[in-house]
């Protein structure tokens, strides 16, 4: 999860988060040698006074900065696109869980077991336990096995949710009578928090999302005990 004063992104947890931070500094590291190129060249031009004159009206100087700029679009494009096919792919899911979107709590149902269903509420700041998160611990976490592919149906019974966990990578909205999809694979084992980030009502803001990854001899265990 974030902590104080961060600028970065959050550690990744699946391989499309991974793939779009290294997209992020990619690009960031396009946009800084951009950046320093025209900021070296504006200085320049004003601290010298030299011209030269056949720069001025050069065919060669303007072939440059038209291809130039269009190669750099296409370093940003392929890869760009390569993440967004990444992110609509649907790889046989071992499991899938439907997403429900209420004013102001989430609701989660195991579509693959017979009555595997709860309502996830946020947990009031009095009566939080010690060390515990406020306004991000909920009283039913949402227990996944970790290195399985997972199908996420998120839809929404009332307004505009939107269901995001930044260290999955994963930003989904909740539509009502729509039903979007998304997957989500987790790397490793802990406890990955999200909020809804659509503005949805006066209690937007509490409405977090805490996914629990275990291994999958334990999500098994756990949705033995549920039913």
């Amino acid at each position: 999860m974030a902590y104080p004063f961060q600028l970065g992104f959050q550690d990744a947890t699946s391989p499309i988060m991974e793939e779009l931070s290294h997209f992020h500094d990619h690009t960031l590291m396009i946009v800084f040698l951009i950046s320093s190129l025209v900021l070296y060249i504006i200085s320049l031009m004003l601290t010298t006074k030299l011209t030269h004159t056949s720069t001025m009206d050069a065919q060669e100087v303007e072939t440059i900065w038209t291809i130039l700029p269009a190669i750099i679009l296409i370093l940003i494009a392929l890869p760009s696109l390569r993440i967004l096919y990444m992110m609509d792919e649907i790889n046989n899911p071992s499991l899938t869980v439907k997403t429900m979107g209420h004013q102001w709590y989430w609701s989660y149902e195991y579509t693959d077991y017979e009555d595997l269903s709860f309502d996830s509420y946020m947990i009031p700041t009095q009566e939080l336990k010690p060390g515990e998160l406020r306004l991000l611990e909920v009283d039913n976490r949402v227990v996944l096995p970790m290195e399985v592919t997972i199908r996420v149906l998120i839809s929404s019974e009332d307004v505009l949710h939107s269901w995001a966990v930044p260290s999955l990578g994963l930003k989904t909205d909740a539509i009502p009578g729509r039903l979007n999809q998304t997957t989500l694979m987790g790397t490793r084992p802990g406890l990955y928090y999200g909020r809804c980030s659509e503005i949805c009502g006066s209690n937007h803001s509490f409405m977090p999302i805490v996914l629990e990854l275990v291994p999958l001899s334990y999500f098994e265990k756990w949705s033995a005990s549920m039913l």
